[in-house]
C-alpha cells in the first residue's frame, strides 16, 4: 500500500514538472514574439520620426530628386565632354578651317622655267592674317593681253592637295605652257588676274618681264592646284 502512495506521488510530481516546462516554453516563446514585436515598432517609430524630421515628406522628396539631379549633371558633363573632344579633333582635322580670304593673302608672280623649253610660273600665296586657313584647291588665272583681251586659263590634270596656312605660311600654284623660242609667238601678255581657291575676288599682277614667250595660243597654258611650301 505504501509503495502504491509513493508511486502516485513520484507521478504526480512528474506530471507538474512537466507542466512547469510546458509554462516555461510558452513565456520563452511569448517573450522573443514581444521582443521581435518591440523592435518592429522601434523601427518603424524611428522611420515615421526621420520621415517627420524632414517636414511633410516634400522635403525627403526633393531630397531623392536632388540626388538624381546630380547624377544626371554628371552623366551630362561625360557627354558634354565627348562631344566637345570629337568636335575639338573635327577642328584639328581641318574640317572647320576657314578659307583663305583674298584681302588675307600677299599675291606674286615670278619666272620658275626649269629650263629653255619649259615655261613656268610661280603665283605665290602668303597667309598675313591671323588665323589659319585653306587655300586648298584650283585658283582662278585669267591672262591680260596687249590687245586688251583676257583669257581663262585651262585647269590642268592633277589632283588638289590639302593646303592649309598658318599666319605667315605661304602656298604656291604654278602656270605651265610651252616655250616659243622662234620669236613669232602671237601671245603678248601683260597681266595675270588670279582668284585664290573658293573666292572671288581677285587680284592683279604683272606678267614676268622674264618670263618666256607662249608657243601657240593661251588655251595651251595651264594652271595647277596650290600646295605648301615648307
Amino acid at each position: 500500500m505504501k509503495n502504491t502512495r509513493i508511486t502516485a506521488l513520484a507521478a504526480v510530481g512528474l506530471a507538474a514538472a512537466l507542466s512547469l516546462t510546458a509554462c516555461g516554453g510558452d513565456d520563452s516563446k511569448t517573450d522573443a514574439s514581444s521582443k521581435g514585436s518591440s523592435t518592429s515598432n522601434s523601427s518603424s517609430s524611428s522611420s515615421s520620426s526621420s520621415s517627420s524630421s524632414n517636414g511633410d515628406g516634400k522635403s525627403e522628396a526633393g531630397s531623392g530628386s536632388g540626388s538624381s539631379a546630380a547624377g544626371n549633371e554628371q552623366s551630362g558633363s561625360g557627354e558634354d565632354t565627348k562631344a566637345g573632344s570629337a568636335t575639338g579633333g573635327a577642328k584639328e582635322d581641318g574640317a572647320k578651317v576657314p578659307f583663305c580670304k583674298t584681302e588675307d593673302l600677299a599675291i606674286d608672280a615670278q619666272d620658275a622655267a626649269p629650263d629653255e623649253n619649259t615655261g613656268r610660273i610661280d603665283i605665290t600665296l602668303l597667309n598675313r592674317g591671323s588665323t589659319t586657313c585653306s587655300a586648298t584647291g584650283f585658283a582662278g588665272v585669267d591672262i591680260k593681253d596687249a590687245d586688251h583681251t583676257t583669257s581663262s586659263i585651262e585647269r590642268g590634270q592633277a589632283q588638289p592637295r590639302v593646303t592649309t596656312l598658318e599666319p605667315r605660311d605661304a602656298a604656291v600654284l604654278n602656270l605651265a605652257y610651252e616655250i616659243d623660242s622662234s620669236g613669232g609667238s602671237l601671245a603678248t601678255p601683260t597681266d595675270i588676274l588670279v582668284t585664290p581657291p573658293n573666292e572671288t575676288h581677285s587680284v592683279t599682277l604683272k606678267w614676268p618681264a622674264d618670263a618666256g614667250d607662249i608657243k601657240g595660243a593661251y588655251t595651251d597654258v595651264q594652271v595647277y592646284p596650290t600646295h605648301t611650301i615648307r
